[in-house]
């Protein structure tokens, strides 16, 4: 134990791990079974593990490994485990399985997650898969398939619980306990009218305590909000997150009921959502981390060469004050600091901006406000930092003007970043390209060349 750990902070750590099967030494005990050949024990080591930690364990494995751990254990594969995985190493394990072990896992999983793993296979693989699974199965998940990618149609399950508003509390209750085919989990009950839209919803909770005699259409709540199944599950995710919801039902173009959306869908969504901008803004399309190397490079490549166009960009900003840098050698050293605290505080801006876009809660009637805070603050720290880098600059180099060239650049620079980190997501939001893409290409562009122009510029004027 390190002098820094306390023993209550290692007693913490212990506890910790404890909720989670998948230590260290376990993984380790598996690899060394799987080295020595050890069947029977890479079995009684993986066959208790939950399906999550089973995931983590073939995430951590190399490829070999995660082979003959999905072979040894195909006969009592939980098809859960794929819904967890990440999508570079689900598709080594789809290959492992086949078409027949993928058809025979996708039928054991609800519709929503059935979906999602067929999608994302190859055209040719997908057919095979859903050749081999039963026709009444098939035509759920073609239905499902049918609506747009990213839709509440593609992420909502079938299985449902929707009764009549004639129907007592008592008929209910019997029909929960006699059906054969409601979801493993659900939280309301959706009331319907003749054409099968829905008109009510009655949370698990309520239909118990209620007596049995009692009409389900006098418990159930009318207010609820009903999803189409065409809106996107950005839109989902913010609905629920609005309304506190636990569960929603999806209607068709026709207002009929063809699924629910439960929280953990949502969960996963807004996860999603989440890693899908935070890698955008690094200029990556998708998690990477399992791909191989040859792919990442080539998925990187063309962001990196959009970069090296607007570094180009602002190199032909400072090749323009070229003599002017010859004669104030000064300015080389000084310059990159206008555009790093630019880009800084203008990526800051620029964070909460796309942050606020995702959520709604920047929009067309409240960006002036917006926008005008953004550069007020701007302003003020440009001044703050103008009095600290223009003195640094003077005394460094024992030149005052400098100093007060430097420290001028610098609240232009900050006012241009607020304003840039505000209107560039703006913008791309109003032309319909999603912010978190290309935001920081041009945030960074705009801050280098406005910081290199404006020093360099303000230099030639008053420094020859």
């Amino acid at each position: 134990m390190s002098e820094a750990q306390s023993p209550q902070d290692s007693g913490e750590e212990d506890a910790t791990e404890a909720l989670y099967a998948l230590r260290p030494g376990v993984v380790k005990a598996i690899c060394e079974a799987l080295a020595d050949g050890r069947a029977m024990r890479v079995r009684r080591l993986v066959l208790p593990l939950h399906y999550t930690d089973v995931a983590d364990l073939l995430e951590r494995l190399n490829s070999d490994e995660r082979r003959q751990v999905v072979e040894l254990v195909r006969g009592r594969f939980n098809p859960e485990v794929l819904t967890e995985l990440d999508q570079a190493v689900r598709e080594e394990v789809v290959e492992y399985l086949g078409p027949e072990g993928l058809a025979a896992a996708v039928t054991e999983l609800a519709s929503d997650d059935a979906v999602e793993l067929i999608d994302e296979l190859d055209d040719a693989v997908q057919q095979q898969v859903l050749e081999a699974i039963p026709a009444e199965e098939r035509v759920i998940l073609e239905e499902a398939l049918a609506f747009p990618e990213d839709s509440a149609g593609r992420l909502m399950q079938r299985e449902l619980v929707a009764v009549p508003s004639f129907w007592t509390v008592g008929e209910t209750i019997d029909h929960l306990r006699d059906s054969t085919d409601l979801p493993n989990e659900f939280y309301d009950i959706y009331v319907v009218d003749p054409k099968h839209q829905p008109v009510g919803t009655i949370r698990l909770s309520r239909l118990l305590r209620t007596r049995r005699p009692v009409r389900v259409r006098d418990i159930m709540e009318p207010d609820m909000k009903v999803i189409p199944a065409a809106i996107d599950q950005e839109e989902v995710a913010q609905i629920f997150r609005q309304h506190d919801l636990v569960s929603a039902p999806v209607a068709d173009e026709g207002g009929r009921l063809v699924g629910a959306i439960t929280i953990d869908d949502v969960v996963d969504v807004i996860d999603e959502e989440h890693e899908e901008d935070l890698m955008r803004l690094g200029g990556v399309k998708e998690d990477d981390l399992y791909r191989a190397a040859i792919a990442t490079t080539r998925a990187r490549f063309a962001w990196l060469l959009v970069n090296l166009a607007t570094a180009i960009l602002a190199s032909v900003v400072i090749a323009m004050f070229e003599g002017t840098i010859e004669q104030i050698v000064a300015l080389a050293v000084l310059m990159p600091i206008v555009a790093s605290m630019g880009g800084n505080a203008g990526t800051q801006t620029l964070t909460v901006a796309v942050r606020a876009l995702a959520m709604k809660e920047l929009t067309p009637t409240n960006a002036l406000r917006i926008v005008g805070k953004e550069v007020i603050v701007g302003g003020f720290n440009g001044i703050l930092f103008a009095a600290l880098t223009g003195m640094v600059a003077a005394v460094w180099f024992q030149s005052p003007p400098l100093g007060l060239v430097m420290a001028a650049a610098m609240v232009f620079n900050m006012i241009v970043a607020g304003l840039a980190g505000t209107l560039i997501p703006l913008g791309l939001e109003r032309l319909r390209i999603d912010p978190a893409v290309a935001s920081s290409v041009f945030l960074t562009t705009v801050t280098d060349v406005v910081g290199f122009f404006a020093f360099l510029g303000l230099a030639a004027l008053f420094l020859l």
